[in-house]
């Protein structure tokens, strides 16, 4: 969507006008409600935050400043809903690990990635999810999550460890 679009998009939803808020919402809810069953691995749970989350886009908009597109400025209310309806975020407190890089073969399909994904615990998969899906920084996901930068990267490094297990255990199981 481009700039005079989204301008002319976000004007009506601010004068209640619903039939561009219901615009506004088809335009995102695919991508928006993906992210929160991600997030939370509960498709009731993501309804729920999905719900909640546009529902937050639309009281907030008055406060949008038009500072970055109207889908990233979306996504950050998105996730900090998703992860309030998160039941068990729970980060293990695993600093001070070495910087090891963790590598993938990619052969496997995208299916088998995201059943990995789901498999995780779910600060792992929350910190995997907003740091190599979503593009969200370190510093970000700190602030989001209320833990430490270094627990992001220890989180995020165990993620990839556990995932590359879950992925070799499913092909060597497949082989049988």
């Amino acid at each position: 969507m481009d700039q005079k679009t989204q301008k002319i998009l976000i004007e009506r939803c601010l004068k209640n006008d619903r039939k561009s808020q219901r615009e506004l919402y088809e335009l995102y809810k695919n991508a928006m409600f993906t992210l929160c069953l991600r997030i939370t691995a509960d498709h009731d749970d993501a309804k729920d935050a999905l719900q909640d989350g546009f529902i937050a886009v639309f009281n907030s908009l008055p406060s949008f400043k038009g500072q970055s597109t109207v889908g990233a400025w979306i996504k950050t209310i998105i996730v900090r809903t998703a992860l309030r309806k998160t039941k068990k975020l729970n980060f293990d407190s695993l600093e001070n690990i070495e910087d090891q890089t963790v590598s993938f073969d990619d052969s496997f399909s995208g299916e088998v990635l995201h059943n990995a994904i789901m498999k995780l615990d779910p600060g792992f998969r929350t910190v995997f999810i907003l740091y190599e899906v979503e593009g969200y920084s370190h510093k970000e996901i700190a602030e989001m999550t209320k833990i430490s930068e270094g627990t992001s990267k220890s989180q995020l490094h165990y993620a990839k460890k556990k995932l590359q297990s879950i992925i070799v255990n499913h092909y060597e199981y497949e082989r049988r």
